[in-house]
């Protein structure tokens, strides 16, 4: 037994870093290539976790997109009485530019505006006849910036703006605003509470998984560990396992998921009544396609780490 042990450790203490890792990956490769039904089993469990993360992921973007979008009609109005002149126009548009939280500036003057309420009353244009453009209020309106669309940071913007000298009344859809960002606050606070519980679900099962596919190797760790192998001798090309699996699961998670984004695209017209990507419905951007990637290998990582803890002592 002390001839075995000392077969074992010099092997390993003699190489460098870098030969002792090409070392483990390929025992790590190796072990994979010699039970390939329990390798298929658990990059399979890890790929339709991480699909199942990735399509929420890809929901979550596209809602939090449309919400975007909605969050840019929190527009603030000020009407005014008259028509302003061109250097009037030019003057306060300067001096709204210059309020912190203004994003753009739209001066809208009389006759624009008649033409903006006879394009919304479409084959009901003869309501508008007799109507002169004087009847309607030149306006402008103020677009803000993402992180000034709160309640209060539309509220604190509102109140700078009324001191701007030559501002009219101001109207924002003060109810709509609050009720919206309400809204908002709720989407989010949902979204992050599913991501967590799934997350947290992806993860036990992936472990379990694991944990599986060790324990039927139970006797090839024992047998190391009686031969005098030290714990990161024996641990190590689990570990790679693990992380060359979670990576598998996530390429082709990534590839079961581009390839049913595209397949929706191309047949959605078919059974909606719109076109998904003509909507604004966009792919996961490609810092969470990496995410999911480095996600894999994590999460190959801890349910190896996590496994072993039962098998191998520190």
């Amino acid at each position: 037994m002390t001839r075995s042990r000392h077969s074992v450790r010099p092997h390993a203490s003699a190489m460098g870093p870098w030969s002792r890792f090409c070392y483990f990956a390929a025992k790590a490769w190796a072990n994979l290539l010699n039970n390939r039904l329990v390798t298929a089993i658990t990059v399979f469990t890890i790929t339709l976790a991480l699909l199942i993360i990735s399509l929420f992921l890809l929901f979550y973007v596209n809602i939090e997109g449309t919400v975007d979008q909605w969050s840019r009609k929190v527009v603030v109005t000020v009407y005014f009485e008259g028509e302003l002149t061109p250097q009037e126009v030019t003057s306060l548009k300067g001096k709204v530019s210059s309020l912190q939280g203004t994003d753009s500036v739209q001066y809208i003057g009389k006759e624009e505006a008649l033409k903006r309420f006879r394009s919304r009353l479409k084959g009901q244009e003869s309501l508008l006849e007799g109507v002169a453009p004087d009847t309607l209020p030149a306006s402008m309106e103020i677009s803000l910036k993402k992180q000034f669309r709160s309640s209060e940071a539309i509220a604190s913007y509102v109140a700078a703006l009324r001191k701007v000298q030559g501002i009219g009344e101001i109207q924002y859809g003060e109810e709509w605003v609050r009720k919206f960002l309400s809204f908002y606050q709720f989407l989010r606070l949902l979204g992050l509470l599913i991501g967590g519980f799934l997350l947290l679900t992806v993860m036990f099962i992936v472990s379990n998984t694991i944990k599986l596919t060790i324990l039927a190797r139970k006797e090839e760790l024992e047998i190391l560990s009686l031969v005098g192998a030290t714990p990161f001798f024996i641990k190590a090309p689990f570990l790679i396992e693990g992380m060359i699996q979670g990576a598998c699961g996530a390429l082709f998670a990534i590839i079961l998921l581009v390839s049913g984004y595209y397949a929706f695209l191309s047949n959605a017209v078919n059974f909606l009544s719109f076109n998904p990507a003509d909507s604004g419905m966009i792919f996961l951007p490609p810092v969470y396609i990496a995410a999911l990637l480095f996600g894999g290998v994590t999460l190959g990582l801890i349910g190896s780490l996590a496994s072993l803890k039962k098998f191998v002592i520190n």
